[in-house]
């Protein structure tokens, strides 16, 4: 009979302990921008279309860490760009060829490091970094924007464009008045 109660408790302990440790991970993915590829990107908007939003990256960029660590771990950034964009994480200095459809991009290397040519398709051959690259639900270009962002100053942007408020107003009137209104910006 004791074993039968043990064996119960360890059970019930287990099946909680595990739903809890679902819930905690559940909440902690939550918590972050759910990152893909560009081919993944690619892909879904195939199939669900979506903007795309893509963090041109490299290694070496300091300013690119900053913003890891600091503007794509604000809350509202993460819930918003979740829920409004396919989010791409895309090294600059990839050296795996990127094929999209029919087309493909090439690392080309030079000097001791490289670039590869969808880096400079995204950044209009002016590659700086870190450039937040925004495309529309057909994969076409919406804005690239180079230099680093604080949180505040990056969820004006991807609420400007992942509204559509870029078809019908400047940024800085929307920054002035619509952005306050709808976000209740004091």
């Amino acid at each position: 009979m004791k074993n039968l109660i043990l064996n119960c408790l360890i059970v019930a302990a287990v099946a909680f302990m595990s739903t809890g440790f679902k819930s905690d991970m559940e909440k902690k993915d939550a918590a972050q921008i759910q990152w893909m590829t560009i081919e993944e990107a690619y892909a879904k908007i195939q199939k669900e279309p979506r903007k795309i939003m893509i963090d041109l990256y490299t290694d070496w960029c300091g300013w690119c860490k900053v913003m890891d660590r600091e503007t794509f771990k604000n809350k509202a950034v993460v819930e918003y760009v979740n829920k409004t964009y396919y989010a791409v994480k895309l090294d600059a200095e990839q050296k795996a060829t990127i094929t999209l459809g029919d087309k493909k991009f090439q690392f080309l290397p030079q000097g001791s490091k490289g670039i590869n040519e969808i880096a400079l398709a995204l950044t209009n051959n002016q590659p700086s970094y870190p450039t937040t690259v925004f495309l529309d639900d057909k994969f076409n270009m919406i804005q690239p924007l180079a230099g680093y962002l604080k949180s505040k100053e990056f969820h004006e942007v991807i609420t400007f464009i992942g509204g559509d408020f870029y078809k019908k107003e400047e940024f800085d009137s929307y920054k002035a008045k619509t952005y306050k209104e709808k976000y209740q910006v004091k």
